[in-house]
């Protein structure tokens, strides 16, 4: 009852009244598909069609052939045409052409790479981030996210695995004597538990994964934001700040779980020579620490001696006579009682200090000589904690996790919910089921918006990630209705999605509209109704691929660690696996990446940022990876095209802009030329520098 007294004050509705009548929070309801021309096949393009008729639009036509081919690879796959490809597309006359090639896309592997970086912004996927203790391993969560889009998961199974680490009928098994227990999850799908490791952070309450996880999942999964009530109630929409620490409760047990990754050969010789270096340590060890004790215990005293006299009588006390609360004031002044070596070295007389570097210098030694056998990987994931699982959970003060509200406990939940879901019992796993139900009006919706978005560049609802009242409405909220409902009917098949949007007629028009669209131009400057496709530049990673696709150097190896981007000529490997990240002391986030508008996974990123820059264009004109390109590439056509320099330059253009040459531009190039070999490599910097090379019409 609170619930609908809260949010009717929000939205001035009279008490008793539904919640909320703002449409996201609407039932989804599919609109009928409508049938106002029967030259209309595609249910896309009739939903644009009337509205064209409404308007006064008149869409253009269709892009040509190679046009929509480069647009089509660049989107489904992130990698350009090849020449062959080109050639056997306009070779293939048949009505299913296109088809053929959008089905062959979305099968291959690399349109799992190219889909799963949109999802990784959104999820704000990082290489490393100085706050991050699950750093190590993370990577193994994004090639999680590349192998379930590559199996085409079904999206409530990819949501509900980076919830709970199960598929919602997979959790429990009922034995023959019917006990029931938890099942083992599937090999490989804790590390979709990742998405949840990655917001618990170094030296911070851990309260702050709980966090983390309210604000990831409720912005990517439901398209709201909710970080504002974290101090006081939404002042837009129906969440107040009980509703958020309600979230929050959800995810409190959470605690980081480290594991191993290695046989059991590898942790036996692991085993076996830490202690073989442990032995030839320990002697130097006792030794150091014996000839440091005095001094060490002398600045310990001192510092004991500053502190309060209540303090100072815990402190002195045992510590198995301590209580829980002065075992807790004894940890809290632990860092000022700590002892650094820097501090000890100030007060040792010369003699000593010189005999105390001698011995770290044969510890050293030591460790070098014993190794540290076969490498152990690991990787965090999360668990719950049975004693935080019986702990309460309160308002925050100010959002500050030392300042809980006793007075103001929450229980378990999430606004919007209806019926008779409990999440006290199950907690994740009972929110994860609600959240993903085809009943929840949010979750199918924000999902094929964010589809629509990657592939037309702007959603229908323009906000990706804030279906909320101050984000306005969509474009063509009955398209998104039957989108959602369809997608559902699906089976949530992300795959079945993407092939309908790129074969409407919508996703094939062409982006240039001449004159003769003047009208259109002037009814609907924004183009919110695609009477013309919307002309986009690619993201950094896809310019990062098509560089060194066109200069034949690029592995197209899926998953394995990120790498910091080299200017030599060697294999490169794609723009998805370039580290990124944060750090308080130094770049971790490469130039390149910067140039192009990546951001660093701080926060999640719902549509990147496409800015044109001056240091874009001297990336392109002076950086060692465009010298280095450049460079393969005109020894790659020179080779392939037998010398012949027509040949060579029909060949460049495919290569970057995944056409032939117009007569135009081949007179101009071998003008260029001047019948000189030498000079391809500066010709194919020119191509690197196009326009058309970094934007997809």
């Amino acid at each position: 009852m609170w619930a609908i007294l809260h949010v009717s004050v929000l939205l001035g509705q009279e008490v008793g009244e539904p919640a909320s009548d703002w449409w996201s929070l609407q039932p989804v309801i599919a609109p009928a598909v409508l049938d106002a021309d029967a030259g209309i096949d595609h249910p896309i393009d009739q939903f644009l069609h009337a509205e064209y008729r409404s308007s006064g639009l008149t869409p253009v036509g269709f892009a040509e052939k190679l046009t929509l081919l480069r647009r089509v690879y660049l989107d489904l796959i992130g990698l350009p045409p090849t020449p062959a490809e080109q050639e056997t597309f306009l070779a293939d006359e048949s009505p299913e052409a296109y088809e053929k090639v959008v089905d062959r896309l979305l099968e291959s592997e690399q349109h799992a790479v190219r889909y799963a970086r949109h999802w990784l912004d959104v999820l704000r996927y990082t290489d490393e981030d100085s706050r991050m203790i699950a750093a190590t391993g993370m990577h193994l969560w994004r090639d999680w996210v590349i192998n379930a889009l590559d199996d085409d998961l079904p999206y409530d199974d990819f949501v509900q695995i980076q919830l709970t680490g199960r598929r919602a009928d997979e959790r429990t098994r009922m034995s023959a004597t019917g006990y029931r227990s938890e099942r083992e999850p599937r090999p490989g799908d804790r590390f979709a538990l990742g998405f949840l490791a990655r917001g618990s952070s170094t030296g911070e309450n851990p309260e702050n994964l709980a966090i983390n996880a309210v604000d990831t999942v409720s912005s990517a999964f439901m398209g709201v934001t909710v970080a504002c009530a974290k101090c006081h109630d939404h002042l837009f929409d129906p969440i107040s700040e009980v509703d958020y620490y309600s979230m929050k409760a959800l995810f409190d047990p959470l605690v980081l779980r480290k594991v191993t990754l290695a046989s059991a050969v590898e942790l036996m010789e692991a085993g076996k020579a830490m202690a073989e270096r442990e032995k030839k340590r320990a002697p130097l060890e006792r030794e150091l620490t014996e000839l440091l004790a005095p001094f060490k215990q002398r600045l310990y005293s001192e510092r004991v001696e500053m502190l309060p006299s209540d303090v100072r009588a815990i402190i002195l006390k045992p510590e198995t006579a301590r209580s829980v609360a002065e075992q807790k004031i004894a940890d809290d002044y632990f860092p000022i009682l700590r002892i650094d070596g820097g501090k000890i070295n100030e007060i040792l007389p010369d003699a000593v200090r010189k005999q105390s570097r001698a011995l770290e210098e044969r510890l050293d030694e030591a460790s070098r000589a014993y190794g540290r056998g076969p490498r152990i990987r690991s990787f965090y994931t999360v668990e719950i904690d049975p004693f935080r699982a019986q702990e309460k959970s309160y308002v925050l003060t100010s959002a500050d996790t030392n300042r809980p509200e006793l007075d103001n406990e929450v229980r378990p939940g999430w606004p919007f919910t209806k019926g008779d879901y409990d999440f006290r019992e199950g907690h994740i796993e009972a929110f994860a089921d609600w959240l993903t139900a085809p009943e929840n009006p949010l979750f199918a919706r924000v999902a094929v918006n964010r589809l629509w978005q990657w592939h037309f560049g702007v959603g229908l609802h323009r906000q990706a990630s804030d279906f909320g009242k101050q984000a306005g409405k969509p474009t063509h909220p009955k398209l998104l209705d039957w989108l959602a409902a369809e997608f559902v009917k699906s089976g949530y098949r992300m795959k079945s999605m993407h092939r309908l949007m790129v074969t409407s007629d919508a996703y094939k028009r062409a982006s240039d509209a001449g004159s003769e669209f003047a009208k259109s131009q002037q009814i609907d400057p924004r183009n919110d109704t695609l009477w013309r496709f919307p002309l986009q530049r690619l993201e950094a990673e896809p310019i990062w691929d098509a560089i060194h696709a066109a200069a034949g150097n690029l592995d197209l190896e899926v998953g394995g660690r990120s790498f910091y981007p080299r200017d030599d000529d060697e294999k490169q490997r794609r723009g998805i696996y370039i580290k990124r990240g944060f750090s308080q002391s130094r770049d971790v986030t490469p130039n390149f990446l910067q140039t192009f508008d990546v951001d660093d996974g701080r926060v999640p990123c719902p549509l990147r940022t496409q800015t044109v820059t001056a240091p874009q264009s001297l990336f392109l004109m002076n950086s060692p990876e465009i010298e280095t390109a450049s460079k393969l590439l005109a020894k790659r056509i020179q080779l392939e095209s037998g010398g012949v320099l027509s040949k060579a330059i029909q060949l460049a253009y495919q290569l970057t802009v995944a056409r032939p040459p117009t007569e135009f531009e081949t007179d101009r190039a071998l003008d260029y030329l001047q019948n000189d070999a030498g000079r391809v490599k500066q010709l194919c910097w020119l191509l690197f520098n196009l326009d058309e090379f970094i934007y997809v019409r």
